[in-house]
């Protein structure tokens, strides 16, 4: 039975402005079948060349094995009296404002962000509850932001976070900034996987790994990293396999968009576009439009080209290789990363003003796998100006930054 007709086009793809798309794809009229959405009796055929692809987030449903709860005390009272919050936002999304605020006590700087417990109708509090949850278990982590207090209003609950001053790394990833060395990005790395590595030991998978939920502790010396927004974050480990479909277009691993199961797998393959994009400034997989950016990754276009990569070094380019694979048990760990050969060369380098020589040309072309994105549940996909823990308060920088604009649709299933 051939499938039934897309929804109605309409939606518009977004502008990267600095950002530098890497290619351009046609669209071409492939569906993809989904036979089990959570709880949902329809069957889906989605298509790469309709929006149909944007309109699946709230037919799906969070599987709560797949959520953690917390024990940690949640304040009713008393914010206001211990902090002083800034009017000045660092961030908003749909359903989350952050804005800087100052512990009355001690001074110290910190990032507060107000998450609402409903959103569209739905009650979100157990999402937030396991966001809490996955902070918690990782505050042993230096690479992952630490949650200093939690509060509860009557429509919101405010994570008090560690505040990042040096920002987000995506802004090191714009075409018009000064382009890192090779050593800093590989002690960036390093510090990424870190993190990653210390979430998969404790089954956890983060699922949207980007540029944007990496934060910088300073810029000038550049500082260490901060993984920040586990709102998309899944545990893993229960017998029945974990599928959703949920990310960020451009990040996103191939897996998610053909609806096969998410593994620790599922991460790398983001830390091999963010790699990507720190060593050339440009994104791999980035199309005119969404459905663009969906072709891409799930035919795995990704080129090396000489006029890009000449001064970046062949090991460079064969760790990039080893993550972004189609297939996800063929892709690299985060510790087989960190023992890869081009991350070794700086373990005993951390200061962030080193140079490195870059050398050897390279270009050649690979095949890579399939993949878009969109949220579940509460947490909605393409939110209009996505959530932040903090920006810089440099508004020179602030001014650089390049926020995606997604067209929300009515969601609907259909």
């Amino acid at each position: 039975m051939p499938p039934p007709p897309p929804p109605p086009s309409g939606s518009s793809g977004a502008g990267r402005g600095q950002l530098r798309r890497k290619r351009y794809c046609g669209t071409t009229d492939t569906w993809i079948f989904l036979p089990e959405i959570h709880r949902t009796c329809c069957c889906l055929f989605l298509r790469f060349s309709s929006p149909a692809l944007l309109l699946v987030s709230n037919c799906l449903s969070v599987k709560q094995a797949n959520v953690f709860s917390t024990t940690r005390p949640i304040k009713t009272e008393g914010f206001q009296d211990a902090y002083s919050v800034s009017d000045k936002e660092l961030g908003r999304g749909k359903f989350a404002v952050v804005r800087k605020c100052f512990e009355k006590s001690s001074g110290r700087e910190y990032a507060a962000k107000y998450l609402k417990k409903r959103r569209r109708g739905q009650d979100c509090r157990a999402e937030i509850t396991h966001e809490i949850a996955v902070l918690e278990l990782a505050k042993s982590s230096s690479r992952i932001a630490d949650l200093h207090e939690i509060y509860e209003t009557t429509n919101e609950i405010i994570l008090v976070l560690e505040y990042a001053a040096g920002g987000e790394i995506f802004n090191l990833c714009l075409a018009d900034e000064e382009m890192l060395s090779e050593k800093e990005v590989i002690r960036l790395l390093c510090q990424i996987l870190e993190g990653v590595h210390f979430l998969h030991q404790n089954d956890v998978v983060h699922l949207d790994l980007k540029p944007q939920n990496i934060l910088l502790s300073s810029l000038k010396p550049l500082g260490d990293i901060k993984i920040v927004d586990f709102g998309l974050s899944r545990k893993l480990g229960h017998a029945a396999e974990l599928r959703e479909i949920l990310g960020t277009p451009e990040y996103v691993a191939p897996e998610i968009l053909s609806y096969e199961p998410i593994t620790t797998a599922t991460d790398l393959w983001s830390v091999g576009v963010i790699s990507y994009m720190l060593l050339t400034g440009e994104s791999p997989f980035l199309g005119a439009d969404k459905q663009e950016t969906y072709l891409n990754v799930s035919q795995v276009n990704v080129v090396y080209p000489k006029e890009t990569f000449e001064s970046v070094s062949e090991l460079a380019v064969d760790f990039m290789k080893t993550l972004l694979v189609r297939n996800p048990e063929d892709r690299a760990t985060a510790e087989a990363c960190l023992s890869h050969s081009w991350l070794r060369q700086g373990e005993s380098t951390y200061p962030s003003d080193m140079s490195y020589g870059r050398t050897l040309q390279y270009d050649e072309q690979m095949q890579k796998a399939e993949e878009g994105k969109i949220g579940s549940g509460c947490n909605e996909a393409f939110p209009d100006i996505e959530d932040k823990e903090n920006i810089p308060d440099d508004s020179s920088i602030a001014a650089k930054r390049l926020r995606i604009d997604y067209l929300y649709q009515q969601t609907q299933c259909f």
